[in-house]
């Protein structure tokens, strides 16, 4: 039954052992529709190609990135169109995927009294590892992720950063070619964040995540994809899709200002050189640096973060 329960949770894809040393080519997303029984289009024909080590998806809850993230990872059927990994479609060659993937969800929690390293020795089992490569391959993971130390403490006394490195070290013992990550740090403090971050960059596999966080997605990333209400808004490299605000600062105003071409609640919001913003700082408008928070108030969508 322990099993049974970690398996679900972690949403294990395979039950094989499988060498993942060929290139990873890229996801090729064509068309991709999802349409819920209530009617409601989650997906409305999204067609993009990623081929980057590390692409992030951002988004307002309900924009479509977690139901992306679920029919790419062949949790969920699409309603209409195709999507390929690595040449392999995500319907026809199901079983290939699951042999190259790993997929870890935002609401994934490890068993509370099992320790690190039986999380990950159970897992590479069931990947198909003998118990003596199972136990190298975890030792490994965790010698390099820094939880060598923890390995033998029941993760319900661990802290909430080093659970989720827990199955960052899952995700690097496995050597999947692709691995999708769904929030990895919501919920986390700021130190724990920046552990997360550090173990994820350790991944030699390729990375699909999505993220509330934009200083997060900046600094992870090569390629951002930006979806509201099932469409693509935006995509490209962090530098490209700040290219934008080159020479730019940030305006607020805290009252009306009918100038103002943007407006989240009662915030009035203008793009002005830094030139510009000296004499706005005197009528009580502060100023900030743009950042990739920015795309959502250029895009006119309403960031939850």
């Amino acid at each position: 039954m322990i099993y049974l329960y970690f398996y679900i949770d972690f949403y294990i894809p395979i039950f094989r052992k499988v060498s993942c040393t060929a290139a990873f080519k890229m996801i090729e997303i064509n068309k991709l529709k999802k349409r819920y029984s209530n009617g409601a289009y989650a997906l409305k024909g999204i067609t993009i190609n990623l081929d980057d080590k590390v692409a992030t998806i951002i988004g307002r809850n309900g924009a479509g990135k977690t139901t992306l993230m679920r029919i790419l990872s062949t949790q969920l059927l699409q309603t209409s169109g195709s999507v390929t990994i690595n040449g392999y479609d995500i319907v026809k060659d199901v079983g290939e995927i699951r042999k190259r993937i790993v997929s870890i969800p935002q609401e994934a929690s490890p068993i509370g009294y099992l320790t690190p390293l039986e999380h990950i020795k159970m897992y590479l089992v069931a990947r198909g590892l003998s118990f003596k490569q199972a136990d190298q391959d975890a030792s490994h993971a965790l010698r390099e992720l820094e939880l060598w130390e923890a390995r033998n403490q029941p993760c319900d006394m661990l802290s909430g950063g080093m659970k989720r490195k827990v199955f960052v070290a899952m995700a690097l013992a496995s050597n999947a070619e692709l691995v999708f990550l769904d929030e990895p740090t919501t919920g986390l403090d700021p130190v724990s964040r920046l552990e997360v971050w550090s173990s994820i960059k350790m991944l030699k596999s390729n990375l699909v995540l999505t993220t509330h966080y934009m200083d997060e997605a900046q600094e992870l990333s090569k390629r951002i994809v930006m979806i509201d209400s099932g469409e693509i808004k935006e995509e490209g490299t962090p530098a490209s899709l700040l290219k934008r605000f080159t020479g730019k600062v940030r305006i607020e105003a805290p009252f009306n200002d009918p100038k103002s071409k943007y407006r989240i609640g009662n915030t009035f919001i203008r793009y002005v050189s830094p030139r510009e913003a000296e004499k706005f700082i005197k009528l009580g408008y502060s100023v900030k640096r743009p950042t990739l928070d920015d795309l959502f108030i250029v895009n006119g969508v309403e960031y939850e973060a």
